[in-house]
């Protein structure tokens, strides 16, 4: 695949972070990290936001990786999906500015067609490690990943979709993915 532009996705503690990073390294391009990590290490409290604030915080942290993914012209892994961020939106309940989400949610769709593939995790197979950043309530982490595969079925071609197996063998994960693309 010449200059791919991929996306991996699944709710935190599924390795698509460990999984991304190795892809791109094997197939020469940029990785690009999402943005929430480094904005809480920055010091983001995301419970102290109100509904306005993280709205505005989603669309920044979609166009901040937005601009990566068209600025790496030879190709790219990025460390979460169009998709992704809207599942976010919904997972957090930012729906009450209807007309805004409707706009959100179509222009996620459209850039969901701007990638080659999509990589998802699957939720459960690698424990939830704590790290200061993601919630380690599995519960939790289903209800979003739920979301997740539901929303990449109404909003990702299917023929773009690549469904890592419950397996936690990174090198077995890698060569799935890697013959997929």
């Amino acid at each position: 695949m010449s200059s791919p532009r991929i996306a991996f996705s699944g709710s935190a503690g599924t390795g698509k972070t460990t999984l991304a990073r190795a892809v791109a390294e094997r197939l020469g391009v940029p990785y690009i990290e999402e943005g929430f990590r480094r904005r809480v290490d920055e010091g983001l409290l995301l419970y102290k936001l109100d509904d306005a604030q993280r709205r505005d915080l989603m669309r920044d942290m979609w166009v901040e990786q937005r601009a990566l993914e068209r600025a790496a012209s030879d190709g790219f892994v990025s460390d979460r999906s169009s998709v992704d961020f809207a599942a976010f939106w919904l997972h957090y309940g930012l729906v009450d500015a209807e007309s805004e989400t409707e706009r959100f949610l179509a222009e996620m769709q459209r850039d969901a067609a701007e990638v080659d593939r999509v990589v998802l995790c699957p939720w459960g197979i690698l424990p939830l490690e704590s790290d200061g950043v993601r919630s380690t309530n599995r519960w939790l982490q289903l209800r979003y990943q739920a979301l997740l595969e539901g929303m990449h079925e109404r909003m990702t071609e299917s023929s773009k979709l690549v469904r890592v197996p419950d397996t936690d063998d990174l090198s077995a994960r890698l060569a799935f993915v890697l013959e997929r693309l």
